[in-house]
């Protein structure tokens, strides 16, 4: 953790001072050993610090996707264009040629597609097996209820009209079986019948328009492709081509023909050790020092925390993203080094008091040892954030009191030193 912004502090230094809470000074053994400082307003923010590299958020590494020789180059290292400019051409001579072939081709797909369909659509023909079969079920069923008319006793206009219908019912059983052994449909709509040569005959002519449809996109889509247009606003960083260079399949798959950046828009790729991602959130405000710009001020927010770990050097390490806008003129580059204090917590006009000012009492709370004219105080307090240096007193002490600041003390050869 490390703070943003330092609080003024008044230092007293003790000459002597009784830590056990006396106004009368103390022997050799307690000399040196704590600070006064004055409670004091101020703001404080707690931080997570992340190193890492400056990057664009939109980079786009352009190539053409087709093979072919360059017939044109518009723009230079450095240019800036607008979203659907045209960079960069293909010669389209031989794919023009193949649009036009592609053309033709449908249209003679789609010519015999009509002739075998006229004046009908592919629509109106079905061969419908169930329905022929159907069909012979109904012709059988009539036939013999034909049949059973006949054994009762009939006038004999009854009778006539018996055998009418059973040399109707007669004659729909000899046409449905003769239908379903030709393998033939019944038209769906009343309007033919197609057999099932016929069937399979439209059929290929209808997979012959559709290829020919598909040849026609496809060399659409070439021409489409020999056209390399920005996809946004943005600065020319590279042009790695040249009038007349020829491409190759390699060369469009793995070659970046022209690069482009949006100056604008940038993010700090970070890394925040395992202590600290726990409080690391999407959102939270960011505040950027470039090692190269120390001048250039940046504020930026969390925009990803990767879930996966890295290990270097021992160190468990997550990713991060911080995005930020680049001031216009600031000199920013990809890959300049920088340092994000991510805001974890932040409180403005609040008291503070040194974090080595903060102690507990024998019976766990939180106190503080506040000067009172000749005496030191015990006092409880409640305390709210801090950054590692001072911490945020909520209530139990008021602004401009003096309270005691126990100091560190480390050993080198020997002698003592008070920090």
């Amino acid at each position: 953790m490390r703070r943003n912004k330092m609080k003024s502090v008044l230092i007293i230094a003790l000459a002597c001072l009784v830590v056990v809470g006396l106004s009368a000074c103390g022997g050799p053994a307690q000399e040196g050993q704590s600070q006064l400082a004055e409670v004091s307003r101020g703001d404080l923010l707690v931080t997570v610090s992340a190193d890492g590299n400056l990057s664009f958020v939109k980079d786009r590494k352009l190539t053409f996707g087709i093979t072919g020789t360059i017939a044109e180059v518009n723009v230079e290292e450095g240019d800036w264009v607008s979203e659907g400019t045209v960079l960069a051409r293909l010669d389209t001579t031989s794919l023009e040629l193949a649009a036009r072939v592609a053309e033709a081709d449908l249209e003679i797909a789609t010519n015999s597609y009509r002739r075998l369909t006229y004046p009908y659509s592919y629509a109106t023909f079905a061969f419908d097996v169930p329905a022929a079969l159907a069909a012979i079920t109904g012709a059988q069923r009539e036939l013999g209820e034909a049949f059973e008319s006949l054994e009762e006793g009939l006038s004999f206009d009854q009778y006539w009209e018996v055998w009418h219908r059973l040399d109707e019912a007669q004659k729909k059983l000899t046409d449905a079986k003769e239908r379903l052994a030709r393998g033939q449909g019944v038209d769906l709509f009343g309007t033919g019948i197609l057999s099932v040569a016929d069937f399979w005959t439209l059929r290929a002519a209808q997979l012959t328009m559709e290829k020919a449809q598909v040849v026609l996109d496809m060399a659409n889509g070439d021409l489409e492709k020999a056209v390399m247009v920005a996809p946004f606003d943005g600065i020319i960083a590279a042009v790695n081509i040249k009038e007349g260079d020829s491409l190759s399949a390699m060369d469009y798959a793995t070659r970046t023909i022209i690069e482009l950046v949006d100056p604008a828009a940038m993010e700090l790729s970070a890394e925040v050790d395992e202590i600290d991602v726990p409080v690391v959130e999407l959102g939270q405000r960011a505040v950027i020092d470039v090692d190269a710009l120390p001048g250039v001020e940046l504020e930026g927010e969390v925009k990803s925390v990767s879930p996966l770990a890295s290990e270097e050097s021992g160190l468990v390490l997550y990713k991060i993203k911080i995005s930020f806008e680049a001031p216009e003129g600031s000199g920013l580059r990809a890959g300049m080094s920088a340092t994000a204090d991510i805001v974890i917590a932040g409180r403005s006009d609040v008291l503070l008091v040194p974090d080595r000012a903060i102690g507990e009492n024998s019976q766990g709370n939180t106190v503080v040892r506040v000067v009172v004219g000749e005496q030191i105080e015990e006092r409880a307090v409640v305390i709210g954030i801090s950054d590692g240096y001072d911490t945020e007193i909520i209530s139990g002490l008021e602004e401009g009191e003096i309270v005691v600041v126990e100091r560190r003390s480390s050993s080198i050869g020997g002698f003592t030193f008070g920090e």
